[in-house]
């Protein structure tokens, strides 16, 4: 079976060899195996399903939680001639219908899906009409109520099971800890649990650091001013990453912001500039990253701390992907403790406030008590805060709250892009009389989108204007009145996210918020956040071996890169050379460190200390602004 492996990824992917771990998951996959695959960011998880979705007969099925992501993979693969198509809650029931009349007549080799689409009368009923022969679960985490990232609707897979009890499954997953990964199986029904294939969390080329500073922005400029190579800079607020980005600029280091509220467009424009290098920083939310392959990722700077070690070594995980020497720093101050303590309170609100909340977003959406089924609303979350004086960290965290307890869903990444089909017959086209703007407009779609015809086709507004003359409006316009009259069926593309109704209103003095959701879930994060804290400010051994126990390996050597490595290696190796001799080695492991700093670890006479530092300075060896050292080397 490895052979006609290797075969499809020589023919699909270009590659003659698999990474490790990748052959093991298809070849259990293939025995019809349950299979769980824990691969660290940047591991190559796509393959292990996608090479078997095409040994298969039959449709492989994934669930996946984000809708950007769904559709990058459905690009990708078309862009490889492969079979692929995504079912989620934002789709139209044209589109969907259409995918579904794919699906009963052989056409897609992979089906992606959301996973609140799986508890759907209909959706049951189309399991029954088509062959799955693969179900797998991406972000599998997401289905453990101890994992950071819970989603209940993830519970509906239960259903896909039920309905097709021999089809294997193959979940997939970056980080997990020993809880998290019996969670998984035991949630997902695997009939062997210990069927778990794991690659090691290390990451021996890249050296994590935590950098102490009162002034984070000059720290990251100092930082990137050292580093050469391309960085992604992660903070937790979407303003902020406009402020970063700006900052950055004014230092002559070319930054984008990058958040989920910004156009597809927009999203699409500053990462493929960031991809091929005009762009060098991008400053993101933690939006960006999934499902990006940018191998030469040379830093990776956390300017907010995030709320778990799992978030974190995902994030840091995207630098290094080329198995080049890279960086992974958080930038830490006094503050963020408090910060991090007062996510806690942020994240899980009294009941009776997430009561209120409900009701809250039923009126504000328009549904009445008993209605509201299966259906999709936009929700502008800005304006919901605005109009009822509401607090947005608290605010979402209730909304969140109320996800998990199955009350409704919270797609905050929807962001579509515009889409057309024509659906009137190519012989009564003959016969429109369209005023000269429409008919040039018409005639333009027509010519830039050939597959218009067949199936839904992304379309660019801007594009369009400019092709035609005519303004971004007019076109907005003329593609309502072309959409009215029947020709073409027109989907404006939609930047708020979306609320899903999973059930039916009910009063909000009867939600429950279980204990399983509330307190259970409460005390995890706590345990969460203690984790990063220590991590971060407490650390008294290897960072790298702190990590490998919170996700259940045994570490077996200090990684000798970190910032904690590199301290024990100093003091224990006090060097018998000159106080200039002492101050060039440690600017060779550290390029920038303060005066205060430098004379504690060089176990020296502090005054021998500032007279070799001045020296070095007079010599231009080394460079001394506001009582930071750094080399000019």
């Amino acid at each position: 079976m490895s052979a006609e492996a290797r075969t499809v990824l020589k023919e699909y992917w270009g590659y003659d060899n698999f990474r490790a771990c990748q052959e093991e998951i298809i070849d259990s996959v293939m025995r019809g195996c349950d299979t769980l695959g824990l691969m660290p960011t940047g591991g190559g998880k796509s393959i292990t399903f996608q090479v078997p979705a095409l040994m298969l007969p039959g449709v492989t099925l994934v669930v996946t939680p984000l809708i950007s992501l769904m559709k990058d993979q459905v690009d990708n693969l078309h862009a490889r001639h492969i079979k692929a198509a995504a079912l989620h809650s934002g789709l139209t029931l044209h589109e969907t219908n259409r995918i579904i009349n794919h699906l009963e007549g052989g056409a897609i080799k992979l089906l992606y899906v959301s996973p609140e689409k799986l508890q759907g009368d209909k959706f049951r009923s189309l399991l029954r009409r088509i062959e799955v022969s693969l179900i797998v679960v991406d972000e599998a985490h997401c289905i453990s109520q101890w994992g950071y990232d819970f989603r209940p609707s993830y519970l509906n897979i239960d259903i896909v099971r039920r309905e097709k009890p021999g089809v294997p499954v193959l979940a997939l997953t970056a980080s997990a800890t020993p809880m998290v990964v019996e969670d998984i199986t035991k949630k997902l029904s695997f009939r062997n649990p210990d069927n778990i294939f794991r690659l090691s969390f290390t990451r021996d080329n890249i050296s994590y650091l935590v950098r102490y500073t009162e002034n984070k922005e000059q720290k990251m400029v100092e930082i990137l001013s050292k580093v050469a190579g391309c960085a992604i800079v992660y903070v937790r607020s979407r303003k902020r990453t406009t402020e970063l980005a700006r900052v950055l600029c004014s230092y002559g280091i070319v930054a984008e912001g990058y958040h989920a509220g910004l156009t597809p467009e927009l999203k699409a424009e500053r990462q493929n500039r960031w991809k091929d290098g005009t762009t060098r920083v991008i400053v993101a939310t933690n939006a960006f990253g999934m499902g990006i392959d940018k191998p030469d990722v040379r830093l990776v700077i956390h300017h907010d701390i995030p709320p778990s070690l799992e978030e974190y070594y995902q994030e840091a995980g995207r630098a290094g992907r080329d198995g080049k020497e890279s960086l992974a720093v958080i930038l830490a101050s006094v503050p963020d403790k408090g910060v991090l303590s007062r996510r806690l309170a942020d994240s899980f609100p009294p009941r009776d406030y997430i009561r209120s909340i409900y009701d809250k977003v039923c009126v504000f959406l328009n549904i009445a008590m008993g209605e509201g089924f299966e259906k999709l609303r936009e929700f502008n979350f800005r304006l919901f805060c605005e109009r009822y004086k509401l607090q947005p960290a608290p605010a979402l965290s209730a909304i969140m709250l109320l996800g998990q307890s199955g009350y409704l869903e919270f797609i905050e990444d929807y962001n579509s892009r515009s889409r057309v089909m024509v659906i009137m017959e190519k012989h009564r086209m003959y016969e429109l009389r369209l005023e000269p703007d429409a008919d040039k407009l018409l005639l333009t779609i027509l010519r830039s989108y050939t597959g218009i015809f067949a199936d839904y086709e992304y379309i660019s507004e801007p594009v369009l204007a400019s092709r035609t003359g005519l303004t971004e409006q007019r076109v907005y316009e003329l593609l309502l009145l072309l959409s009215r009259m029947r020709v073409i069926h027109y989907i404006p593309r939609s930047n708020n996210p979306m609320m899903f109704f999973p059930r039916s209103r009910e009063d909000g003095k009867h939600v429950v918020i279980p204990i399983k959701v509330y307190e259970e879930r409460r005390e995890t994060m706590k345990n969460r956040l203690d984790a990063i804290k220590k991590f971060v400010f407490e650390s008294h051994e290897c960072r790298v071996n702190e990590m490998l126990r919170y996700f259940g390996e045994t570490p077996t050597a200090p990684c000798r890169k970190c910032d904690y490595c590199r301290d024990v290696y100093r003091r224990n190796n006090p060097p018998s050379h000159t106080p200039r001799q002492v101050i060039e080695l440690i600017l060779t492991m550290t390029p920038t460190i303060t005066i205060s700093e430098l004379i504690s670890q060089c176990k020296r006479d502090p005054r021998s200390i500032i007279s070799a530092v001045r020296e070095l300075a007079d010599e231009g060896v080394i460079i001394v602004t506001d009582g930071t050292v750094s080399s000019t080397r």
